[in-house]
């Protein structure tokens, strides 16, 4: 029975896929009662309130619909696999109704009349095929939470429970893992369940010859190719154990030819490495974690000097594509990434892809492509190549401090300016505070808006010319480029070594016929020597 005090709580609250109020202050049609109810069980359940206007301030204005509470349970239940309870309440003299609406089932959309219904806004709605099949597959468990009636406690190796012993406690600080017997700490990370083992357990955990016997597709093969075009492989090693048990190791094989990229401007000296650890062990954990279990196929690690591949079974988790991968996460084998969380080996039970292309950005590399992914596997690539050293220098202008409060969505308008594509309208809210931050520009020209990396960083790389040349990029003449440049920078003069720089493809004759040129027209004027 509903409270004076729930009810007064919920006259305060924001209407939202739970919460629906309606006038209704003489009747309320069936059919639209049964509508909200579906679409509230579709979104886990809530309350329907007649007799409650739906705009703040509210007023309780009383309803005269349903005075047989019994008959709208009946018209409900005629409808839809759901018991929803009504609740008549006298709030100041006015009755008021609330139906309580259960969620739906797990893995199970409920429909009316033959549409399956949920709220947007004060609309009762269609929902669309991407949200109905992501209820379908929650009838999906979580693989690796299943039990492997066949293995046995002996099945893990000691030394990756010792392992998950050493990080669960470097990560939570709590000592009584220490002391807790290998069973106990298996079942308080719930990797054995009522004295059984679970999938999670053998992929984490699992001796070679386990694997071998009850999950021989939990194996990662890794490959080293000198060249893209080489068919053989240079280097082959294959694990079929406890991810606990190689997760290292197979770091220090890439790495071991992990080449250094060497630059230097001026007094500025940076050495990066071609493959970034944070990364590469971020991929790593994400194609164990997400892989699809219930598939044959192994995992896939193919190094190159300048690239890795990274080839899992099973497409992207439900709700998950190329597009929204930074700020959607569906874990496909929970129960794993739970563990690893629990390890400090990933933030969140999520994608992680943030870190990387957060990470790839900072070092001017192309950020993750997921281009050659389908519906039977996740396909990675990582390529380590820097693309623009001027950028590092960019970016170490902006300085740590700030760098530290951005955004992985900062980084990626940052990276779209400085390759001069349109920035997605998902990121334009990003947009403002970059702009206040002194970092990015907006310019107008006839084809539009764009916007540009903002002049004071470029000077204080001392790259001028890289900052008309970004200005000059809607194909204007080539005087109008040079005249650009020297009314920039107008109050310090423009030398003719950094006007050439303007039209690097030009000679240096076509230049000096450029100036000659604006200096007839009266545009331009000549002094001292150039």
């Amino acid at each position: 029975m509903t409270t004076i005090q729930e009810f007064e709580k919920w006259l305060q609250a924001n209407e939202d896929e739970h919460l629906e109020f309606k006038k209704a202050k003489n009747n309320f049609p069936d059919d639209s009662l049964i509508k909200y109810c579906c679409a509230l069980a579709n979104e886990r359940g809530g309350r329907l309130i007649l007799g409650v206007t739906n705009e703040k301030p509210r007023s309780v204005v009383g309803t005269r619909a349903y005075q047989d509470l019994n008959k709208p349970k009946s018209k409900i239940m005629q409808s839809l696999p759901i018991r929803v309870e009504v609740d008549e309440l006298y709030y100041k003299n006015a009755r008021v109704l609330i139906f309580h609406v259960p969620s739906r089932p797990v893995g199970m959309a409920l429909n009316y009349k033959g549409r399956y219904l949920w709220r947007r806004g004060e609309e009762v709605v269609d929902m669309p095929p991407n949200a109905l099949k992501q209820i379908f597959d929650e009838a999906v468990p979580d693989y690796s939470a299943e039990i492997c009636t066949r293995a046995k406690i002996s099945d893990l190796d000691p030394d990756a429970i010792e392992a998950l012993r050493i990080r669960w406690h470097r990560k939570s600080n709590n000592n009584e893992l220490l002391n807790k017997s290998p069973y106990q700490l298996l079942a308080d990370a719930e990797l054995i369940v009522e004295g059984q083992i679970t999938y999670a357990a053998l992929i984490l955990l699992g001796k070679h010859e386990a694997l071998g016997r009850f999950l021989g597709q939990a194996e990662v093969i890794f490959e080293y190719r000198s060249n893209e075009a080489s068919i053989e492989w240079q280097d082959r090693r294959e694990y079929r154990e406890g991810f606990f048990l190689f997760d290292d190791e197979l770091w220090n094989v890439i790495n071991s030819r992990n080449e250094v990229q060497h630059f230097h401007d001026g007094l500025f000296v940076w050495d990066i490495d071609t493959f970034n650890e944070k990364v590469i062990r971020e991929a790593l954990l994400n194609a164990i974690s997400h892989r699809d279990y219930r598939l044959g196929g192994s995992i896939f690690v193919r190094q190159y000097p300048r690239k890795i591949e990274i080839v899992s079974p099973g497409g992207f988790p439900e709700g998950i594509n190329s597009e929204n991968i930074i700020d959607q996460q569906n874990p496909r084998n929970r129960r794993i990434t739970e563990v690893l969380g629990k390890c400090g080996l990933v933030e969140r039970a999520g994608q992680g892809a943030d870190i990387m292309f957060r990470e790839s950005i900072k070092e001017s590399k192309p950020v993750p492509d997921y281009s050659r992914t389908d519906d039977s596997q996740v396909f990675l690539i990582l390529s380590g190549t820097v693309q623009d050293p001027q950028f590092l220098r960019y970016l170490e202008k902006i300085g740590e401090e700030t760098l530290a409060s951005f955004t992985t969505e900062d980084f990626l308008v940052l990276d779209c300016v400085r390759r001069q594509e349109k920035v997605p309208e998902n990121l334009n809210k990003r947009m403002r505070r970059l702009r206040e931050l002194g970092l990015i520009e907006i310019i107008s020209r006839g084809r539009g808006t764009r916007y540009i990396l903002s002049k004071s960083l470029y000077i204080t790389i001392e790259d001028k010319a890289g900052y008309t040349k970004q200005l000059g990029l809607d194909r204007e003449t080539n005087k109008e480029l040079i005249l650009q440049h020297i009314k920039n920078f107008k109050g310090e003069g423009s030398p003719l070594s950094e006007i050439l720089k303007v039209l690097p493809e030009l000679s240096y004759a076509q230049v000096r016929m450029l100036l000659q040129e604006l200096k007839n027209e009266g545009k331009i004027y000549v002094k001292g020597k150039t």
